[in-house]
């Protein structure tokens, strides 16, 4: 499984907990997603102890040529900002995450995005205190459009996500995640 991480903190903790406890999972580190994990105390030489990590450092966005070679069953962008969710339903790939997300659109690969703007108020752990976000209008358009793309199902909660996945793992004949 591809997993991307944008600059969100938006339930990231919870997110990369349900991806340690899958089996092979690569993580995809946009630049942002990259800030983002320093300032949740999350450190990249923690996570590469299980995961293979690929880096938003080249400009043509490289690691995607393994979607070509049958190296993933499907993505996962999660959390996903307002920013990369309106770049994907606009089919804008300009970052490590928006291309994987369009490649797997190009090699039919299902994608499941935790879009952290889908409700009209949002709580929100920020890396010092629990924040309300009123996501845009906008922002909600998006995630809307994006869930109306073929092979892309948007959840907008942890439990969502995890459920989403339990289930795509399970049409996969895959082991779904241990229980959490």
């Amino acid at each position: 499984m591809a997993w991307a991480i944008t600059g969100s903190g938006h339930f990231l903790k919870e997110s990369l907990e349900l991806a340690r406890r899958l089996p092979d999972v690569d993580l995809f580190l946009s630049r942002a997603g990259e800030e983002i994990l320093s300032m949740y105390d999350i450190k990249l030489t923690d996570l590469r102890q299980q995961f293979r990590i690929f880096r938003d450092n080249t400009a043509s966005s490289a690691p995607v040529g393994l979607f070509y070679h049958g190296e993933y069953h499907s993505v996962v962008l999660a959390p996903a900002t307002s920013n990369t969710v309106a770049k994907c339903a606009l089919g804008i790939s300009d970052s490590l995450p928006t291309n994987i997300f369009a490649q797997a659109g190009k090699c039919r690969l299902p994608a499941i995005v935790f879009a952290c703007d889908t409700e009209p108020e949002v709580a929100t752990e920020s890396p010092s205190e629990w924040v309300t976000l009123y996501p845009r209008e906008v922002d909600l358009m998006h995630a809307r459009t994006l869930a109306t793309f073929s092979n892309v199902q948007v959840v907008g909660s942890p439990q969502a996500l995890e459920h989403a996945i339990q289930a795509h793992l399970a049409q996969l004949a895959l082991s779904p995640p241990a229980a959490g």
